[in-house]
């Protein structure tokens, strides 16, 4: 019988945030109820601003607040962070913030800067949702990210909802399928 992993086992990532250089918002996404509320989440992204706001994280820098390991770079006028857990691996959540930034860069045509952004913000949106689902990891690959959220988001919006579940579910199943039906098996 399956075993499915459990949050106690897996690692989780808390939020994932993109800010500006200024230190607001252009997206974020919270998996975690320690920022119950709106202005706890916009106090924090305040305060994680303020900590990191004077180094010059071309690459990865790690930071500690609050009880929670922030993994943070800056790219032009993008600030890219992942928060987790203060017993989280850092190189777990070192990885989620180079699939995102990844990610963002491949979205963006390697033209990384605030105003692209603002215009993609819909596939960022998407990427981030590829990312993580609840707080557990699911994709880190940058590329796999970026193809996900375009292929969703070249979805037609008139599309019935059953419509758009069949095709999520071709892509998903299409390679076993090709393979039982090129090779015979039967698993």
């Amino acid at each position: 019988m399956a075993t499915f992993l459990s949050r106690e086992v897996c690692p989780t990532i808390k939020n994932i945030l993109l800010l500006d250089s200024e230190g607001k918002r252009v997206a974020v996404k919270y998996y975690s109820n320690d920022w119950p509320t709106n202005s706890a989440k916009l106090a924090f992204e305040k305060s994680v601003f303020t900590k990191t706001q004077k180094t010059n994280a071309r690459t990865e820098e790690i930071a500690m607040l609050e009880n929670n390991i922030i993994v943070y770079r800056f790219v032009q006028d993008l600030h890219f962070f992942v928060t987790g857990g203060d017993d989280e691996n850092e190189l777990i959540l070192a990885t989620v913030l180079h699939g995102f930034f990844d990610a963002v860069t491949l979205i963006l045509r390697n033209n990384v800067e605030q105003r692209e952004a603002l215009e993609n913000l819909d596939l960022i949106l998407l990427c981030l949702d590829e990312i993580v689902d609840g707080g557990m990891i699911l994709e880190t690959d940058g590329s796999i990210i970026a193809g996900k959220a375009a292929t969703n988001s070249n979805m037609d919006d008139g599309a019935s909802l059953s419509e758009q579940v069949n095709v999520k579910w071709l892509y998903a199943f299409f390679p076993f399928l090709g393979r039982t039906v090129c090779f015979g098996r039967r698993e």
